[in-house]
């Protein structure tokens, strides 16, 4: 009896998943536990094992395909099994084992490099494909993510009219890009699908700005008194703790001294959350990811760093589980190490407001006597949804949080 194998789901909010990355290929050998597939899910990357000893008999879903909870990715069985709709698979994947023979006394297989010398992204079963049926890569156009090229392009290649082998080989006309909107393109452009952590970035950041009528109010904090701070810590503790720490820890009491900002919009109710939840939002080079730091109001300043440093590393190496990136009431970004001196942030939903956090910047002060001193000041950009938060509201809270970094001590007692 063939098994199939469908996308788990990784969180309770996950509505569907990206396939990223076939590991095994059909006709493969399966043990229970090997990794069959990688999967993008919302901001993730993630493994998918087999539960069963056998073999790969069909793959369903092709890599860069979008498939939703409990859609089917694959069948795991024993050679010669008939799966879904296509008993002939069955038939044709006894004899895929031998395939692997082919590309391994292949010279070019192994990594294919294009006329250029750049090296051509193909999966590896196009790359065994190609090399079984002699077809030549360097000229095919992958319609996988980011141009890889996949099995069905090499198919389509290898079941080419001769005629058009010239065409093929004609240089830019045949690889020009195609634009969905009629955007015109121009030569040396790429076009890549929107998918994986890029995707649900574009979705809910479209989503918060057409849902919420937001306002981003920008205020000018003096943290002199903050920077000898943290230096008088490190001193006397040997602890480094970073701008961010501080700022993260100040926030956390702030909030619990204004829940009225610990707000949601539930359709047509408000929901007063009960948790400071902070999500922190994390820069990655495929987009932005915003793990959580649950109950920060009640953590000192150790354990609140200690879980800003291990979420943040562990979210820039892809190893964070979905429940640590869900569920914040408020959220900070903080931009301040890029010398972004003020920026309009969106909202996370479902939280009612993000702090921006910007740089930290030399200004000379006058004060009542005429004295000009140098001071350090950094400014805060508080985005908030209108609907929740009023003005007024908005203005006490960032007053009240001003007023925690321009005296220190305070945050900590």
């Amino acid at each position: 009896m063939a098994f199939e194998v469908c996308m788990p789901q990784l969180g309770l909010t996950m509505e569907e998943g990206t396939v990223s990355q076939w590991i095994k290929h059909e006709g493969d050998a399966v043990k229970t536990g090997d990794v069959l597939l990688e999967i993008t899910t919302d901001k993730l990357t993630n493994e998918v094992t087999s539960e069963h000893d056998g073999v790969l008999l069909k793959i369903v879903a092709q890599e860069g395909e979008d498939v939703p909870v409990k859609g089917l990715l694959c069948y795991v069985g024993q050679s010669g099994e008939a799966v879904g709709d296509a008993p002939a698979a069955a038939a044709a994947t006894p004899a895929a084992p031998a395939a692997p023979a082919a590309p391994v006394t292949a010279a070019p297989v192994p990594a294919p490099v294009a006329a250029g010398g750049a090296r051509i992204r193909i999966s590896p079963l196009a790359r065994k494909t190609a090399a079984k049926l002699g077809v030549d890569v360097s000229g095919i156009v992958g319609s996988g993510p980011s141009g890889r090229i996949r099995q069905q392009d090499v198919l389509a290649a290898a079941n080419a009219p001769k005629a058009a082998a010239p065409v093929a080989a004609e240089p830019a006309p045949a690889a020009k890009p195609v634009s969905k909107t009629g955007l015109e393109l121009m030569e040396g452009d790429t076009v890549s699908k929107l998918a994986g952590m890029r995707k649900v970035v574009a979705q809910r950041m479209l989503q918060s700005h057409t849902e919420i009528p937001p306002v981003t109010q920008n205020t000018k904090v003096d943290v002199t008194e903050l920077m000898k701070f943290r230096k008088m810590l490190l001193a006397e503790t040997g602890n480094k703790y970073s701008v961010n720490d501080l700022i993260l820890k100040a926030t956390a009491k702030c909030l619990r001294q204004h829940p009225e900002v610990l707000v949601s919009l539930d359709g047509d109710q408000i929901i007063q959350r009960a948790h400071v939840n902070l999500g922190m939002a994390v820069a990655l080079d495929a987009g932005l990811i915003v793990p959580v730091i649950r109950d920060a109001d009640r953590m000192g300043l150790d354990a609140l760093s200690a879980a800003a440093k291990d979420l943040a590393s562990r979210a820039k190496g892809n190893k964070l589980t979905p429940d640590e990136y869900k569920g914040s009431t408020f959220s900070v970004s903080n931009l301040g190490m890029f010398g972004i001196e003020t920026f309009t942030p969106i909202v996370n939903q479902p939280d009612a407001a993000i702090l921006g956090v910007c740089a930290v910047e030399d200004e000379l002060v006058m004060d009542d006597e005429g004295n000009i001193s140098k001071h350090q000041v950094m400014r805060l950009s508080f985005t908030y949804d209108h609907r929740l938060i009023d003005g007024a509201v908005a203005a006490k809270f960032v007053m009240a949080l001003r007023d925690l970094l321009e005296k220190p001590m305070s945050i900590i007692l």
